[in-house]
């Protein structure tokens, strides 16, 4: 029997983000709109299901310092995770996956240097989005 954070993850890949950064719903909201088919779903990093689904990829579910993008089972996270969701989305976005021929050395600098500042930049709120109800089928409970 499949528990509840694995059910049907083969269906549709899975992004968990910082349920309190702006940033962060921001990106959920871009995804979102770009994504027809509905190929995403989405969870906060903070929650239940986000916390169980870190701990059965071997994440630590106390750092949300990154996005992470759950395919087929395996885990990508930062600029990885970030480049092959934008190569799932709507023309012109999966052009950005070219970028994947830099190393990821250099693509994360880059990516933890916006993570740190994304709170003072994009401001952060005491609660996750609150999904409008034709979007709330695309969020994990």
């Amino acid at each position: 029997m499949k528990d509840r954070a694995t059910e049907n993850h083969e269906e549709y890949a899975i992004v968990l983000v910082d349920g309190v950064c702006h940033m962060c719903q921001g990106l959920t909201q871009f995804i979102i709109k770009r994504d027809p088919p509905g190929a995403f779903r989405f969870a906060s990093l903070q929650s239940e299901i986000g916390q169980e689904l870190l701990r059965q990829g071997g994440l630590d579910g106390d750092s949300p310092e990154t996005m992470v993008l759950i395919e087929q089972g395996r885990y990508y996270t930062r600029s990885t995770g970030a480049l092959r969701i934008a190569r799932r989305l709507r023309f012109p976005w999966p052009l950005l996956y070219v970028l994947i021929l830099i190393p990821p050395f250099f693509r994360n600098l880059v990516y933890r240097w916006v993570a740190r500042n994304r709170y003072r930049w994009f401001g952060q709120s005491s609660e996750c989005m609150v999904p409008t109800p034709d979007i709330r089928r695309r969020f994990l409970s």
